[in-house]
């Protein structure tokens, strides 16, 4: 799917990146896997319809752009998406808080 300019894969529900899987208000956010540098949802997503050999972004490599924002398009890196508390710095718009629970299936920690 065509998500704010970018092709975002899995099973996506609306044009802010919500997924089967996770599709509350603030679930608007997809990830793009270091493994095969595609953008998914989320990482269920990434089970079902990514390559089959998930991998999480080194430390080194955290001021790469990694994480779209569903409302605006915009492209965060890993090092901004870890320190903007829930919003996306350019429009504002919030993102889940719970997905820090899952930091460790996307990321080095």
């Amino acid at each position: 799917m065509l998500a704010k300019g970018h092709t975002v894969h899995g099973k996506i529900l609306d044009d802010e990146t919500r997924c089967a899987h996770y599709h509350s208000e603030v679930d608007r956010i997809a990830i793009k896997f270091y493994c095969c540098d595609t953008y998914y949802p989320c990482y269920k997503c990434h089970e079902e319809d990514g390559c089959g050999r998930p991998d999480v972004w080194p430390t080194e490599k955290f001021d790469e752009t990694a994480i779209l924002c569903g409302a605006c398009g915009h492209e965060l890196t890993i090092n901004d998406y870890l320190d903007c508390k829930s919003a996306c710095p350019e429009c504002s718009a919030a993102f889940n808080p719970g997905c820090s629970l899952h930091r460790h299936l996307y990321f080095e920690i």
